[in-house]
C-alpha cells in the first residue's frame, strides 16, 4: 500500500492509496484545492468550514452533471447502436434479394441464349449435304 501527502484548506493529509495512484490522488487534491480557493475569491472569508462544504457540493454538482451527460450518451449509443443493427439487418436483405434477382436473371439469359441459338451442327450434318 502506498501512501502520499496532500494539503487542502491549509492542511495536510496523509492518504493510503494503491501502488502508482499517488499522481492521480496529488491531482484530485489539487483540484478540491482550487475549488476551495475559487469559492474563497468568490465569497471572501466566510468560515473554513463552509468554503470546504460549498466547495464539496460543487464539485458534487459537476459529477451529477457528469453522471447525467454520460447517462444520455450511453442511451444514445445503445439507439445508434440499435439504428446499425436495423440497417446492417436492411443491407443483408438487399443484398440476399439483389443476389436471387440476379441468380434469376442469369438462369434467364441461359435459357434465352439456348432458344435463340441455331442447333449446333453435328458431324453427319456435313456428310448429308455433301451427297
Amino acid at each position: 500500500m502506498a501512501a502520499v501527502v496532500v494539503a487542502i484548506a491549509g492542511r495536510t493529509y496523509r492518504m493510503s492509496c494503491e501502488e502508482g495512484e499517488e499522481q492521480r490522488i496529488e491531482e484530485l487534491a489539487r483540484y478540491v484545492e482550487s475549488k476551495i480557493q475559487s469559492m474563497r475569491e468568490s465569497f471572501g472569508e466566510i468560515g473554513e468550514q463552509r468554503i470546504i462544504v460549498m466547495a464539496a457540493l460543487a464539485i458534487a454538482d459537476e459529477a451529477t452533471d457528469a453522471r447525467a451527460k454520460a447517462q444520455a450518451m450511453e442511451s444514445e449509443i445503445a439507439a445508434l447502436r440499435a439504428e446499425l443493427d436495423a440497417a446492417r439487418k436492411a443491407s443483408d436483405a438487399a443484398s440476399a434479394r439483389a443476389a436471387k434477382a440476379l441468380g434469376d436473371a442469369t438462369r434467364r439469359i441461359v435459357k434465352l441464349n439456348g432458344e435463340l441459338s441455331p442447333p449446333a451442327a453435328s458431324p453427319d450434318d456435313g456428310l448429308e449435304l455433301a451427297r
